[in-house]
């Protein structure tokens, strides 16, 4: 079995550059890092990770908290972005992920699962950021980054740009001569307040008022309920012009309650969507939306993780990953309001 000397001494380096250049390191430049894992792959090198575990006190195992409310589990087309994001990054890195939960055992919490597991840290992508053993694990020494949740300047977030998104798609419904815009929001979460915020934000900009029957709650990823939220609003004696969903799977559920009714989205009526997923753009007519960028998400989730934890002058901060707009025709221009 080759050693990492053996690679050194093939590749003419330093035993210190083979080990960051297999681990992806950013000081080691970009040819001796391919020249490295080239050579180590050829020689059939794979590292002997009990011996790596305990000359650096690590374990190399990172946990993930992914508390899902829709039963879809790892099939969210939005989270499956964000975990294809983090698994990848996280491998660069030279560590595996773990799916932590809270009913393995004797550990019926998310913290001492963690502790359990010896995780070096933590990725939280979604779950109650409120539960108290949520609140003990960010207080530990275990290192953990929030996905759409900010903490305190002590702890550090990976935020997708909400308020951003939430203000593109309103401000471009208002720009297509909207004015009755109804508002079928996800459940009470960090996200949802900041999009509701941005929506009502841009409205008073806009000097536009809307009825409160205006602004329904949905949830996130559910079709159904959103399909009966939709055919509330469609009830109304002065239905809305423009209706904006929580996300595009969800849209799903009132683009099939406005064909049952024979309405034509795009004609009719506008509608828009959330996330960016591949199915928008498959529709008939395709979905106008915000794209989300999972993957980069994920991504940073690893990265800022990774440094945290291999860095003991590690400054905590916010990173935001910014979307863009994608205009379909699900939501068109009309002229009288």
């Amino acid at each position: 079995m080759p050693t990492l000397k053996d690679i050194a001494r093939e590749c003419n380096v330093s035993f210190s550059t083979v080990s960051k250049a297999l681990k992806g390191s950013p000081d080691i430049g970009a040819k001796t890092v391919r020249l490295v894992q080239e050579t180590a792959k050829r020689m059939g090198y794979h590292p002997n990770i009990s011996a790596r575990a305990l000359r650096t006190n690590r374990t190399y195992d990172i946990g993930v908290i992914f508390e899902d409310k829709t039963g879809t589990g790892l099939q969210h087309q939005f989270f499956a972005k964000v975990f294809d994001g983090l698994n990848v990054k996280t491998h660069s890195r030279g560590y595996d992920i773990t799916f932590i939960d809270d009913s393995i055992s004797n550990h019926k919490n998310y913290y001492d699962h963690a502790v359990y597991r010896s995780c070096d840290g933590v990725a939280i992508v979604y779950t109650d950021f409120s539960r108290p053993d949520i609140m003990k694990l960010i207080a530990s020494t275990i290192p953990t980054v929030t996905m759409d949740y900010i903490y305190d300047k002590n702890h550090t977030a990976i935020l997708s740009d909400n308020e951003t998104g939430m203000t593109q798609l309103t401000e471009y419904a208002i720009l297509q001569g909207h004015r009755r815009i109804a508002l079928i929001q996800g459940e009470d979460t960090f996200v949802t307040q900041k999009r509701k915020k941005a929506f009502f934000s841009v409205l008073e900009q806009h000097h536009i008022s809307i009825p409160d029957e205006y602004v329904r709650q949905g949830q996130y990823h559910n079709p159904d309920l959103c399909g009966k939220e939709t055919r509330k609003l469609l009830e109304l004696q002065k239905r809305p012009t423009c209706i904006l969903f929580p996300d595009d799977y969800s849209s799903m559920g009132g683009l099939n309650v406005l064909e049952q009714n024979h309405i034509k989205p795009g004609k009719d009526i506008s509608v828009a969507g959330y996330d960016g997923l591949m199915l928008s753009s498959l529709l008939n007519p395709p979905l106008t939306t915000y794209h989300q960028n999972g993957e980069e998400l994920g991504r940073q989730m690893a990265e800022q993780l990774i440094n945290q934890i291999e860095n003991e002058r590690y400054v905590p901060h916010v990173v935001e990953i910014s979307g863009k707009l994608i205009r379909g025709n699900s939501l068109r221009k009309i002229l009288d309001t």
